[in-house]
């Protein structure tokens, strides 16, 4: 049944955005890339005791490359990972599938926290799309994996200055390889919208993928390295049990490990000190059906390029192998106490807004229809990008805060969680990002206050190009609230 979402006066929608709604009729309540007849069958939960040397917990990007790349650098060691309800159910199958090779949350963001590291941590990322590219060759994961590059768009003339800003920044430094600015004729080249005015391309540091279907790879590379998969096994306690290491309760059974990593992101981390640092925000998408040979000609997306705009509240938006546009991203929720349910899974007049905003951008696509609508929850801290840690004397390594560029960025942190397990110095244990944590966010009710301060003095931003005092002041102490 479709839900009709009403405008503020209590009235059905009119008019365009009556046309935008109806697109929304047909559309399934639940993420495309999960409604795949290639799903594997659940792993049977764990019963009883386990033992092992490394526990890993979630089945996500994060715990999925952690367990593979610890069999990689030793294949003897034994590894066990529970998932509290199946692979790839949270984040890893309902993102837009950018695997960015930004460890900061773009290039700007980076600057501006680690001026003296922003070379190097571009190198980094830069190695790890390609590592990230080698593994899904090696272990043959059919992903629809193209290195496609990415467009930042601009769209209103405040954004042109930004984006032109931010490039010449990146020339400046001798990191801009790969970059292009495009005027807006050549970037109306790429993509066809009357809102485009400008864009930065990014040629080689994004790869456009299938999220769920990675993820499922990912899997059956562990299992095939000899990792142990538990499914619909959430942990419900840890505690360190000497002199073994830690004892992780789950519902039926536990499990004794030398070492554990958390790759629980979002959702409350079994660590107290870590949630603080962490708020879930939901955000939505849209799938449209399969576009014919003429509508994609229509609007000129020859190169598939992954495609954002600029704002704050920015949108997201890609072609898939079957010529489907994915189009995300724009309303950031955020529910009072961190709440995170299934029911917000659904958001209609988030929908009704995201719809109404795709045929303003692509109004040649009038009549296309969307298949599929879904939200997701992203682990969002105040500086954007992941931190890492440990606890227990070391037994227990953690890494959170990916603010929506995760598909990438998690092989990074699973190295990083791995180092720190090890206890030798790394390249990657040596950096600043690494050893240093964002600031925390406030307790409720201070801190649903100040989220909605933000959001709105964004919005101005949005709107103006103007930054007020208080996201200016946000700027100074580090702080910030994205997705």
């Amino acid at each position: 049944m479709t839900t009709v979402t009403r405008n503020r006066t209590g009235s059905p929608p009119s008019g365009r955005a009556a046309v935008a709604v109806r697109a929304l009729a047909d559309a399934r309540p639940g993420p495309f890339w999960l409604d795949d007849p290639g799903r594997p069958a659940p792993e049977p939960a764990l019963t009883g005791d386990e033992h092992t040397d490394l526990l890993v917990i979630g089945g996500g990007y994060s715990g999925l490359w952690t367990a593979l790349l610890a069999k990689e650098r030793d294949p003897g060691r034994d590894v066990v990972l529970i998932e509290a309800k199946e692979t790839a159910w949270a984040a890893s199958g309902r993102n837009g599938g950018f695997c960015a090779a930004s460890l900061t949350h773009g290039f700007l963001n980076g600057l501006a926290r680690w001026p003296g590291e922003i070379g190097r941590l571009e190198a980094l990322g830069r190695a790890n799309l390609d590592a990230i590219e080698a593994a899904v060759a090696r272990y043959g994961i059919d992903c629809d994996f193209q290195r496609t590059g990415e467009i930042d768009l601009a769209t209103r003339p405040h954004q042109v200055a930004a984006l032109r800003e931010g490039y010449g920044e990146a020339v400046r430094l001798g990191l801009a390889d790969g970059l292009d600015f495009l005027e807006q004729d050549a970037v109306r080249a790429e993509i066809d919208s009357p809102q485009v005015l400008a864009g930065v391309w990014d040629r080689t540091g994004v790869a456009l993928l299938n999220p769920a279907r990675l993820a499922w790879g990912l899997k059956r590379a562990a299992q095939a390295a000899g990792v142990r998969i538990h499914e619909h096994t959430p942990a419900t306690a840890l505690s360190v049990r000497e002199p073994y290491g830690v004892a992780v309760r789950t519902p039926y059974g536990r499990v004794f490990a030398r070492h554990a990593v958390l790759g629980t992101n979002a959702f409350p981390s079994l660590l107290r000190r870590v949630r603080p640092y962490v708020v879930p925000v939901w955000d939505y998408a849209l799938m449209t059906e399969p576009l014919s040979e003429e509508r994609l000609a229509a609007i000129g997306w020859h190169n598939r390029q992954g495609l954002a705009d600029s704002a704050n509240h920015f949108h997201y938006f890609r072609l898939t192998a079957d010529r489907r546009i994915l189009w995300g991203g724009y309303d950031v929720v955020y529910h009072y106490g961190s709440r995170i349910r299934a029911e917000d899974e659904q958001r209609p007049e988030t929908f009704a807004r995201l719809a109404q905003h795709f045929f303003a951008f692509f109004p040649q696509l009038a009549g296309v229809r969307f298949t599929h609508r879904w939200g997701g929850v992203i682990d969002t801290c105040s500086r954007f990008s992941p931190f890492f840690g440990t606890a227990h004397g070391g037994r227990v390594a953690y890494a959170a805060g990916y603010t929506g560029l995760g598909v990438g960025a998690t092989r990074f942190g699973a190295e990083v969680m791995l180092d720190l397990l090890d206890g030798g110095g790394t390249e990657r244990t040596a950096l600043e990002m690494v050893r240093s944590k964002p600031l925390p966010f406030p307790p409720e009710p201070v801190r649903w206050a100040g989220i909605a301060a933000m959001q709105w003095a964004m919005s101005r931003e949005d709107a103006t190009g103007r930054r007020n005092l208080l996201l200016r002041t946000m700027d100074r102490l580090g702080l910030g609230f994205d997705s």
